[in-house]
């Protein structure tokens, strides 16, 4: 009797010890699997964001966009990728980035320009858009209303009438005996992108902006590099005393820049990357505040916000850029006064 229970004693102990043992198992699965890298671990989707920039090279305004995604949470490399593409201020070339990036499926495309915007907003109506700045988002067909775009693209826009008048005001307290200032604006597309209205629109509001200031205001087109030459026979035949270069995107900075220092006349721009490139001033919308802006909007939408109910927000902050190494080389001097309101001096 003392041997039956003897041996039933020990299958229950043997019973036990696989229990314990399939136990020890499935405990040291468990933290093997805690243990693997993150990487191999189910995430949450990435996110793959489109950018369209009109001239390669990561810009301040770029990494601020960056910036403010990562405190917002989308961090690149983790959870967020971001495909850039740049179109060097080519039309064709846009085009066909354009149509690679919708190829690719992103979830959101951000332009840094109206055109661009465009651009994409023909190549899709269901990849949500967002500009970091257009000249005139509602004249350019991009949105039907500021307040309720109403469709899939929404953002910045820079339209502020009185910015014209601003930009001859600083070129006339820089350079007091200026009174004939060439409006240098660039021709049309032939791709169809860009609206006439739009051109018509600026002219009309430089020309009340310069009635007001008593400069007389000369409307010079630039085509392009086979077109410097035919502007500048015209700022020189018509004795102009000064630039005032459009917010125009479809011709590079470089023809700008190249057209001033031909002619040796001061000229304002509408953003500081020309001034950076070589441009004697500029005054505008503060290009890192817009792209800070911009990543706002990006982070609402990846949360669940239709772009046709976010409205189009304008410029709140602008900033003046000058350039004294260009100053020098043109032989210029920009009063003291005019330096104190800068935000940017480039020496």
């Amino acid at each position: 009797m003392q041997k039956k229970v003897t041996v039933l004693s020990l299958s229950a102990s043997l019973s036990l010890l696989s229990a314990a043992r399939s136990a020890f198992c499935f405990l040291g699965a468990m933290l093997f699997a805690l243990s693997l890298p993150a990487e191999a671990q189910p995430s949450r989707k990435l996110v793959r964001i489109g950018y369209l920039g009109s001239s390669s090279g990561l810009t301040a305004g770029e990494k601020d966009f960056v910036e403010e995604l990562r405190k917002r949470g989308w961090i690149e490399g983790q959870n967020l990728m971001i495909e850039r593409r740049y179109w060097e201020n080519r039309v064709d070339r846009l085009l066909t980035q354009v149509d690679k990036l919708v190829s690719l499926k992103v979830d959101i495309i951000v332009t840094n320009t109206g055109t661009a915007a465009q651009a994409a907003k023909a190549a899709t109506q269901a990849i949500p858009i967002v500009m970091v700045g257009s000249a005139d988002a509602v004249t350019q067909g991009l949105v039907i209303s500021l307040a309720h775009p109403g469709g899939n693209v929404t953002g910045l826009t820079n339209i502020s009438p009185w910015v014209t008048g601003k930009q001859l005001e600083l070129i006339k307290e820089a350079f007091p005996r200026v009174s004939r200032v060439a409006f240098v604006t660039c021709g049309g597309s032939r791709t169809g992108l860009g609206f006439p209205g739009l051109g018509e629109k600026y002219w009309n509001e430089g020309q009340d902006a310069a009635r007001i200031r008593k400069i007389q205001l000369l409307r010079v087109t630039l085509r392009g590099p086979g077109g410097i030459d035919g502007a500048l026979g015209v700022v020189i035949r018509e004795r102009t005393d000064a630039l005032l270069v459009a917010d125009c995107v479809q011709v590079p900075p470089a023809e700008f820049i190249e057209l001033a220092a031909k002619s040796r006349l001061p000229a304002i721009y509408p953003n500081g990357r020309f001034v950076k490139r070589g441009g004697l001033m500029s005054y505008g919308a503060d290009q890192k505040e817009s792209f800070r802006r911009a990543a706002q909007f990006v982070d609402k939408i990846l949360k669940g916000a239709n772009p046709a109910d976010l409205p189009v927000e304008q410029p709140t902050k602008f900033e003046l850029v000058i350039n004294l190494k260009t100053a020098r080389q043109i032989g210029v001097i920009i009063p003291q006064e005019v330096l104190m309101w800068a935000n940017e001096v480039i020496k």
